[in-house]
């Protein structure tokens, strides 16, 4: 599909370069699987939003063909900061099992 001038112009102020998405379903011979999320790259002059996705792969989404939908930074932001919130558990449960077992040892 090929969008006119006005239309792309408004694709490019609403997705932006660094816009986070997730894909909903993908209309592709190879499609990237539903729920995953990327960055845009740029929206070329045919109105295709050209992505790079979490997986590594890097794709095409076209609107009005592919289903998807913009994620908000502050969502992102915040499920970056739940994601570092995990990771310093872990390393706070692992180091108390370390001192655990050193104490059982010592014993």
């Amino acid at each position: 599909m090929i969008y006119n001038e006005k239309k792309v112009e408004m694709l490019r102020q609403r997705y932006p370069e660094g816009t986070r998405i997730c894909l909903d379903h993908m209309e592709d011979i190879c499609p990237v699987e539903s729920g995953t999320c990327g960055w845009v790259q740029f929206v070329d002059d045919a109105g295709t939003l050209h992505c790079k996705f979490d997986n590594g792969r890097t794709l095409g989404v076209i609107p009005d063909v592919d289903q998807f939908h913009k994620i908000d930074q502050e969502q992102t932001q915040t499920d970056e900061q739940t994601e570092e919130n995990i990771e310093c558990k872990e390393i706070t449960e692992t180091e108390d099992i370390e001192e655990s077992e050193e104490m059982y040892m010592s014993m």
